[in-house]
């Protein structure tokens, strides 16, 4: 039974179960990125090994292969234990939307993970035992196999930003998949699966750039870490190009589905036609601020109509800001977009009409219930607004939201010029001579962490405080588990995952040091 219709759950059990997934989701992230972009990189060093059968690409290709199994493990540990959290803190959830998000999660573990999980091992242990040819199909379907188990994962975070090809059914109480297909291809996964792994390939271009970067300070291993960079930097170009389009059209559809979103990532509250983008603005990153009295930026500087392009595709289309959208305001087409009041009425209509619903079943009184369906197809749309009590909830934290937005976004500037420089140094120049360039590209590792980070945060703080989009508030979505348990087990995975991470670091440090095994 979806209980929270009759429940009341501790404010401290939804904040220490959002903590204690943000923390994993944070931890397992570190290592996502770093898979998936180190399986292009080994792909194409297995695949010049292929075409010039020389040992030197073999040796390159084994050296970045050893780096990602580390890296590779260390995923599929932090990554069980997030998914885990949907059936101990996220029971109403997984309750009202499991038939949907299931899906996508149960198709991820039966072929991707499978698929990845079995040319790994040819991957790692077949260098003598297969020809070639099948080896190196082995290594590219390693990294396929890793990047179609992320789009899987990445269909379902889209349909709670996004939630489409469902219908709710009251005698269940669950929201019921009608479109697979809906789900699977809507714009939003496709579009957050193309930006979430291109941004990972960067990761995996840093990661490559930084090590060889390091030897080439050292006066060792010149010849691989000069073809390593050459790969990683044109890589790492080609990736933050395809970031910033694929981000452009991100911010496109988040305009068009999660226009608060939006207005939190510009922290624009009053907004209108052709809207400037904010670069750079002074946003007290420690103070929610008041969005009816909040007065302009100031240290603004801005792009003119850039916003309503963005957003917009037009110059001078209008662009909600948060107080319009708490007031509700007429769109360009000419209909009005309702009032957070208004939403929050009629879905207390939707709440309490099922309620009435469920009793009319049980009474076989089908007059009634048939009356209190039509008035739950007509308001479920605002069904969530239904436990929203008042108008500010629905706002996301302002300076986090923004201050993640201009992280990812100015980082992924710099990236498209540092690569576009390297890729020109090392094909041009000596790039061992280049003391400052080497040094930059080390400086790029933790840089690389902090985009894509940035971007997560912004992607999931910037929905609240929905879980599903319009649809579930977090406080209607978590478990009623006693707020200490979560806080024990939230310490519990700081502390693993923190050993974890120091492990993983501990064990690439040493096989970076120790360096490539040449002749194997």
């Amino acid at each position: 039974m979806f209980n929270q219709l009759f429940l009341d759950i501790s404010v401290g059990t939804v904040d220490w179960s959002r903590a204690q997934f943000a923390l994993t989701a944070m931890y397992h992230w570190l290592f996502v990125p770093l898979t998936l972009g180190l399986a292009i990189i080994m792909g194409i060093a297995e695949t010049c090994y292929y075409r010039t059968k020389e040992q030197f690409w073999k040796d390159v290709a084994h050296f970045w292969q050893k780096l990602f199994g580390v890296n590779f493990a260390m995923g599929v540990a932090t990554g069980i234990i997030l998914e885990f959290q949907f059936g101990t803190n996220w029971s109403n959830y997984s309750w009202f939307v499991g038939d949907i998000f299931g899906a996508p999660l149960a198709i991820e573990g039966i072929i991707a993970f499978f698929m990845e999980s079995t040319f790994v091992a040819v991957m790692f242990f077949g260098w003598k035992k297969v020809s070639p040819g099948f080896h190196l199909a082995s290594t590219w379907l390693t990294g396929l196999g890793a990047t179609i188990s992320a789009w899987w994962i990445l269909v379902a975070n889209a349909w709670m930003q996004y939630p489409v090809g469902c219908e709710f059914n009251p005698d269940t109480m669950r929201n019921e998949m009608v479109s697979f297909t809906d789900v699977a291809l809507s714009p939003f996964a496709i579009d957050k699966f193309c930006h979430t792994v291109t941004s990972s390939w960067i990761i995996g271009a840093v990661f490559v750039v930084a090590v060889s970067a390091y030897y080439l300070l050292k006066r060792r291993e010149e010849k691989l870490a000069k073809s390593s960079i050459k790969i990683a930097a044109t890589v790492g170009f080609i990736a933050s190009v395809l970031a910033a389009v694929t981000g452009d059209s991100s911010a496109y559809l988040v305009g068009k589905v999660q226009p608060m979103k939006l207005a939190a990532m510009e922290a624009l509250y009053n907004g209108g036609k052709s809207q400037s983008l904010t670069a750079v603005a002074w946003v007290n990153p420690l103070k929610q601020p008041n969005c009816r009295t909040e007065k302009e930026h100031s240290l603004c500087v801005s792009v003119p109509y850039g916003l309503s392009l963005l957003a917009t595709r037009s110059l001078h289309g209008y662009v909600p800001g948060i107080n319009n959208l708490i007031d509700g305001y007429v769109k360009e087409d000419g209909t009005r977009e309702p009032s957070v009041k208004e939403k929050m009425v009629r879905g207390r209509w939707a709440v309490n009409a099922l309620m009435a619903y469920r009793k009319a079943k049980q009474a076989d009184d089908t007059v009634t219930a048939e009356q209190n369906l039509k008035i739950i197809r007509a308001n479920m749309k605002y069904f969530g607004y239904g436990y929203v009590d008042k108008e500010e909830q629905i706002i996301p934290n302002i300076p986090l939201t923004f201050w993640s937005f201009r992280l990812m976004v100015g980082l992924g500037s710099f990236f498209i010029l540092f690569f576009a420089v390297l890729t020109f140094m090392a094909y041009r120049k000596d790039i061992s001579q280049q003391r400052w360039l080497l040094i930059i590209g080390i400086c790029t590792l933790p840089m690389g962490y902090i985009a894509t980070e940035s971007g997560w945060v912004l992607a999931e703080m910037g929905r609240q405080p929905w879980t599903i989009q319009d649809m579930l508030p977090t406080w209607m979505a978590v478990s009623d588990v006693h707020p200490a348990s979560i806080a024990t087990t939230f310490f519990l995975f700081l502390g693993l995952f923190t050993l974890l991470l120091v492990v993983e670091i501990s064990i690439l440090v040493k096989q970076i040091k120790k360096g490539p095994e040449y002749g194997k």
